[in-house]
């Protein structure tokens, strides 16, 4: 039902984020040279405090290796453009307006509320120890401390604050969200008759001379696209990995130190009887429910046969009363911590003492325990060996690598060096100047294949240099055969240029049978009669009924003053349809829909509202942009800039 609504929400999402994560790339030797000798440059001024070109470029360069760490195949040189440097120093000075404003508004949050968003926010979930404190090795593996982390997440918010009193509090009036509305929604009764190219074919035996002509007209889609038949060689993990020799004291000493991590997780099955006392309870309400669960206390203890029925009777807690307080198997961390604590360190059979938390006072049953265990060796066995060849192969490969590099480098008429010193496997390949639809690997590798498209590879024959085409992952490959791109003989594509003929005259005769049929309607004399029109359906944007789009815009166009509408529609290889628009009928109205509405206009309003909220910043706090340096510092790196 919201799926256009939804779609234009994408797209607005989508470019906010083109703002938030722009395009970035590394400088080269020419970028280098602006930065050293004009990196205190000023290209723009925010609230009197300048942007440097050195801070752009930094920016730059930092956000271009995240980006390529996120999708090494992703071709740089895409985005070494004017364009995108622009971009990037659009998000530098929108993010000084949005602090600027925050400092101002006092918005900045508080140690408190950046601990309470860090432990419940799911996003930061990742990053999270057990105990809720932070993962310092994750932090430093993404080049963060926690001291960083922090500071970086008190900016983030406070601007996020700044736009959050914009966004969130859109205004979506009934009268406008049904305006805005209507029209998407609205539906017609339509009829349609339509002339189909595919029943007219049989009848249609094009001449030589008529395939020769459409042949002549359109030579360019009867061509072979340029294309090299390639071998290659890959250094990743997995073939540093096939190579490591691997003991088994060695897996059974990797085995030893890493128990831990092959336990099965115990797990605990308990029953309870709750007796429920918040803190909102005086202390007298307190004490008569703790007293009231000493009792059920001695109750069970004297006949813990009786625990379930006493539990179904008693217990407050109305998910588990009724299975006689069975809370099934659980784990670490499922229960709040006292409970969790009592029952960890009971043994089946046995009652707790009473438990109090912040539910009440729990009495407890321990049923059974599970888990905790360690598989054996010889299950785990596959496991170990593989992480520990991974682990050998990572140490590896930096100094594998490097032979890699030179080796393809040094002896570049053939891949057959690295092969035999680096015990690698030779592959083939057909490849285009792109990567081919579901490609993977190296072949999926937009820097390889422009290597291999080089003219020193194609006239050589010379390997390429080693390229970095994923993560932990090398290849090189060089061109077997190589066949330019030409266009095709007649006699080869005869067949297609036939069926192509075929199709374009079937077409035409179905839109001259659909024109005269409309004349012919159009003169009637009581104007286009309904009963000689076909099929009929009721359409609209959100509810097309698989209607094309050149035909549902005909549909939806047609001036309701003048209705019932006889009109034709032309679809070219599909063929030609007639339709009559018969009347204009209300949208169905489904529960809940105008709530959603609702909150999609809210959304898209907000969005709107937020723009126009930061463009009125950009004026508070007099953003100058110093063109000439901009223009000076948006020139593409040099060639040879990494």
């Amino acid at each position: 039902m919201f799926d256009f609504v939804r779609a234009h929400t994408r797209l607005t999402l989508g470019f906010l984020l083109l703002l938030i994560i722009p395009s970035f790339i590394f400088f080269g030797i020419d970028g280098y040279s602006r930065f050293t000798e004009g990196g205190n440059a000023t290209v723009a001024n925010v609230d009197g405090q300048a942007i440097t070109r050195a801070e752009w470029d930094q920016a730059h360069q930092r956000n271009v290796e995240r980006l390529r760490q996120r999708s090494p195949e992703l071709d740089a040189k895409l985005m070494d453009t004017p364009q995108a440097r622009r971009e990037s120093l659009d998000l530098l000075i929108r993010q000084r307006v949005l602090l600027a404003a925050a400092r101002d508004q006092h918005l900045a949050p508080t140690d408190q509320r950046l601990q309470r968003l860090f432990t419940t926010d799911p996003q930061f979930a990742g990053l999270r120890n057990p105990d809720g404190s932070v993962n310092r090795e994750l932090l430093s593996a993404q080049g963060m401390s926690s001291e960083l982390f922090a500071a970086q997440l008190r900016q983030d918010l406070a601007m996020q604050q700044v736009l959050g009193a914009i966004t969130e509090t859109a205004l979506a009036p009934a009268a406008s969200v049904a305006a805005a509305v209507e029209p998407l929604l609205q539906r017609r009764e339509v009829q349609f008759q339509r002339f189909d190219p595919a029943t007219l074919r049989n009848g249609i035996n094009p001449s030589d001379a008529d395939l020769e002509a459409f042949y002549k007209a359109n030579e360019a889609s009867f061509t072979s696209p340029e294309q090299a038949s390639i071998e290659y060689v890959v250094l990743d993990l997995a073939a540093l990995g096939a190579g490591v020799a691997v003991s088994e004291e060695d897996l059974n000493r990797y085995y030893e130190e890493n128990r831990s991590r092959y336990a099965q997780a115990e797990e605990r099955r308990a029953s309870h009887v709750l007796v429920k006392a918040d803190a909102s309870m005086s202390a007298e309400a307190k004490a008569k429910a703790k007293a009231r669960a000493e009792e059920l206390l001695a109750q069970v203890r004297k006949a813990p046969e009786t625990f379930a029925e006493v539990a179904r009777k008693n217990s407050e807690d109305t998910g588990s009363a009724a299975s006689g307080g069975d809370l099934d198997f659980f784990g670490r961390g499922a229960m709040v911590k006292p409970f969790e604590d009592a029952a960890f360190s009971m043994k089946p059979g046995e009652i707790s003492n009473l438990v109090e938390s912040d539910f009440g006072f729990h009495i407890i049953q321990l049923v059974a325990t599970r888990g905790g265990q360690a598989r054996p060796f010889a299950e785990v066995r596959p496991e170990i060996e593989a992480e520990v060849r991974k682990s050998l192969a990572q140490k590896r490969y930096a100094e594998i690598a490097e032979q890699f590099t030179n080796t393809v480098y040094e002896q570049a008429d053939s891949l057959q060096p690295a092969v035999d010193k680096l015990k690698l496997s030779k592959q083939t390949a057909t490849v285009q100047r792109q990567p081919a639809p579901g490609a993977t690997g190296p072949l999926a590798s937009p820097k390889l294949l422009e290597a291999l498209f080089t003219s020193d590879a194609i006239q050589n024959k010379r390997n390429t240099d080693a390229i970095e085409t994923g993560p932990n992952q090398l290849a090189s490959a060089r061109v077997v055969t190589h066949s330019p791109a030409r266009v095709l003989p007649l006699a080869e594509v005869k067949d297609a240029v036939r069926q192509r003929v075929i199709d374009t005259q079937a077409a035409a005769l179905a839109r001259q049978q659909g024109q005269a049929r409309l004349a012919e309607l159009q003169k009637a004399p009581t104007g286009p009669d309904a009963s000689a029109m076909g099929t009929t359906a009721i359409v609209s944007r959100d509810q097309a009924q698989g209607v094309p789009k050149a035909l549902l815009d005909a549909v939806l166009s047609a001036d309701p003053e003048k209705l019932p509408l006889l009109t034709g529609v032309d679809l070219g290889p599909q063929g030609y349809v007639l339709l009559r628009v018969n009347k204009l009928l209300p949208r169905e109205k489904q529960p809940q829909e105008d709530a959603e509405w609702q909150k999609q206009y809210a959304l898209i309003w907000g969005s709107a509202e937020a723009r126009a909220y930061e463009a009125a910043l950009k004026r508070r706090y007099k953003v100058e942009i110093v063109e000439a340096e901009v223009a000076a510092g948006s020139k593409p790196a040099a060639a040879g800039g990494q």
